[in-house]
């Protein structure tokens, strides 16, 4: 399948301000653009892009006094499976894992696991290690937190929702991921597309999705805490140890969000069409 997406965010500003956006597709999805992906700014200020720590691709650019609004749009070729599934997935002792892996199992800015580690284990130390302790890990998460919109704040963290039992997709993330990292798990959290692809439509505005990854049999697999249920069509953006390392924007000064617009829509083959 053919999956179109973009956006259209802008933002005010009072003065010029330097910026950081991450806002293409992950280097990962490269070969699935059809064309090219574009990213561009109105005014047309140049933006200079390069790769993060985590390898993600950022630009950077001073948006004028006025603010800025950012267009991006490209076409992604997508095989329409949905996440895989692998049950006998297995999790590796930790003195086996990678050198660059261990910092996915370190505390980080929203995810507290010297907070959760005694939760943690009280409730998954018995869970078979591997696939289905994260499964169990997702399904008590998402049976845990309600989800709504109105809980959304920035410095929410996964403590924060285990004791609220309130957030949005990226509190789901940080909570399950979290709770992966408590049990040795290597977690690190995701964002990108995900639209309505495959099910029924949402009653919720587009926005960009937050899911997360766990390390098992020597490679990353998808997990997604709010929906728990593997979905077609994710594009992935970014990855980082939380939502801190993945932000959209980052401004060096006062900016105020005006605009956001989301796009995450399957071409459909034209009527007629063979």
């Amino acid at each position: 399948m053919q999956i179109k997406v973009g956006f259209e965010i802008a933002y005010a500003a009072p003065a010029a301000t330097p910026m950081v956006i991450m806002l293409s597709i992950h280097p990962s999805r490269r070969q699935d653009i059809i064309g090219a992906e574009t990213i561009a700014a109105e005014p047309a200020v140049p933006i200079s892009f390069y790769h993060d720590s985590f390898g993600n691709i950022c630009g950077r650019l001073v948006a004028p006094s006025g603010g800025v609004t950012f267009h991006g749009s490209a076409i992604v070729r997508d095989s329409g499976l949905p996440d895989a599934v692998e049950p006998a997935a297995q999790q590796l002792p930790i003195d086996q894992l990678p050198d660059d892996l261990l910092l996915y199992l370190m505390p980080s800015r929203y995810c507290e696991t010297d907070k959760l580690t005694d939760i943690a284990w009280s409730m998954f130390g018995s869970a078979p290690a591997g696939w289905a302790r994260v499964q169990a890990i997702c399904d008590f998460v998402h049976q845990h937190v309600s989800f709504g919109y109105e809980h959304a704040h920035h410095m929410k963290s996964a403590h924060d929702v285990y004791q609220s039992r309130t957030g949005v997709c990226r509190d789901f993330a940080h909570l399950a991921l979290t709770l992966c990292r408590c049990m040795g798990i290597p977690a690190r959290y995701c964002t990108g597309y995900m639209g309505d692809i495959g099910i029924p439509a949402e009653p919720y505005p587009m926005d960009f999705s937050g899911w997360f990854q766990a390390y098992l049999s020597g490679r990353w697999y998808t997990f997604d805490a709010r929906h728990n249920t593997p979905r077609m069509g994710r594009i992935l953006m970014a990855t980082g140890r939380d939502a801190a390392d993945v932000a959209l924007s980052t401004s060096f000064g006062r900016m105020t969000l005006t605009k956001f617009h989301v796009v995450s829509d399957e071409i459909l083959p034209a009527r007629g069409a063979a």
